[in-house]
């Protein structure tokens, strides 16, 4: 693992960012010029906007839809005239959570988990530290060199693939 950095450097380290740096594949702050929420009002987000008013209404069409099939003799169309509004309520949460997220992110605030979280056994982020995730000493297994020997080999071999084909 030659190629290999650290974690800190590599983004894998969970915790707060730091005050400075945004979270990772987040867009950065803007400059204190204006108000934070001031990003909803761009054309990208306008577009988000105007899909999650079209979709809720979609699914509320849906079933009321749903609900005239039902009134009409279909018996399954009555678990779709429930579940259409209920999807069209997940879609508006999830639309708010995510423009607040955006928002905290903006302010600067970190999106760490909520305290106590219970979580599974073996699920959530572990630290490693860089003496850790450093070149693998002796006690390697011989064939996991030798798998990655080979993996190295098709990585040489197939590096300028396709460039004869005009795929690059």
């Amino acid at each position: 693992m030659e190629n290999a950095a650290p974690a800190e450097e590599a983004g894998l380290v969970p915790g707060p960012a730091p005050a400075g740096d945004p979270a990772p594949g987040a867009e950065p702050a803007p400059a204190s010029d204006g108000p934070a929420w001031r990003f909803v009002l761009q054309p990208r987000w306008l577009a988000w906007h105007v899909f999650m008013v079209v979709s809720f209404w979609g699914m509320l069409w849906l079933g009321d839809w749903q609900f005239h099939r039902a009134l009409s003799g279909n018996a399954l169309s009555w678990a779709y005239t429930f579940e259409w509004p209920l999807f069209a309520g997940f879609a508006v949460v999830f639309w708010a959570k995510t423009i607040r997220d955006e928002l905290r992110i903006r302010r600067g605030e970190a999106l760490a988990p909520a305290e106590g979280a219970d979580l599974p056994l073996g699920v959530g982020a572990i630290r490693v530290s860089p003496a850790q995730s450093a070149a693998p000493g002796d006690d390697e297994d011989e064939d996991l060199t030798a798998y990655n020997a080979y993996l190295a080999r098709l990585n040489s071999e197939v590096k300028n693939h396709g460039r004869w084909h005009g795929l690059r």
